[in-house]
């Protein structure tokens, strides 16, 4: 865990924990998000009692492997078995918000996690999403993201972080938009060398993203890519070390 100053913040798809050698193993994500020491992470492509993964409860399994607390909004549901984003905490925090996003016809239905953290002496909104793979969803998405219904909502108060796959490029016009209302914090920390993130083999997009409002200062940001990482999902984690 981060001493009391700085803030460690994981943005990470673990494609249900499945590997790129074709292994479905929490175990080995845990082991990935382990030596990042985060206080914070946002897991999207979670798997909660679907039969494909063993019926296990992904977000709650790594969540306590890591000591963390855990909230888990679906983004689709049938029966009993759900898919969708989570958010890990080692810190205080209260769930604010889960729901949908806006999707066409029949693509695959995207949400959102909206949760408030203690960390200091201050009320952090923290938010992780995964958009969808049609550019014209996509801006959908961030509009209503964007919208009072979320990062425009009365009680979005103070410091924001906002998560999540975007299944867009740090270059595309959606990241060039977020970025003028939040900081790219890969982007900072990278001085423009922006690293991949997808596919985990061969990083060759950075496709997830971590954002954050103004009073923060980024002082470090990574991806690892240690042998495991590059195997426990397609994606690559994303860190970022923020101070306020």
């Amino acid at each position: 865990m981060s001493d009391l100053t700085t803030l460690r913040v994981v943005t990470y798809n673990i494609r249900s924990c499945l590997g790129t050698d074709g292994k479905r193993l929490p175990e080995r994500i845990v082991q990935v998000l382990a030596p990042l020491r985060p206080d914070l992470v946002a897991l999207q492509e979670v798997d909660v009692n679907r039969a494909r993964s063993g019926h296990l409860d992904q977000a709650h399994r790594i969540a306590h492997s890591l000591g963390m607390a855990c909230f888990f909004h679906p983004s689709f549901q049938v029966a009993e078995e759900r898919y969708g984003n989570a958010i890990l905490s080692r810190l205080p925090m209260n769930l604010v918000k889960a729901g949908p996003l806006p999707r066409r016809g029949r693509l695959e239905p995207r949400g959102a996690l909206w949760v408030a953290v203690k960390w200091q002496e201050m009320t952090i909104q923290v938010f992780n999403t995964h958009f969808g793979l049609s550019p014209a969803e996509r801006q959908l998405q961030l509009k209503a993201l964007l919208s009072r219904d979320w990062l425009a909502h009365p009680a979005c108060l103070g410091p924001v972080i906002l998560c999540g796959d975007l299944n867009a490029h740090a270059s595309s016009g959606l990241c060039r938009y977020l970025r003028v209302h939040l900081v790219d914090a890969a982007a900072v920390a990278f001085q423009r060398k922006l690293r991949g993130t997808f596919p985990s083999r061969f990083p060759l997009m950075r496709l997830d993203h971590i954002f954050v409002s103004p009073e923060f200062a980024v002082i470090r940001a990574e991806v690892p890519t240690a042998a495991i990482c590059r195997t426990a999902s397609d994606h690559l984690p994303l860190l970022a070390e923020l101070v306020a």
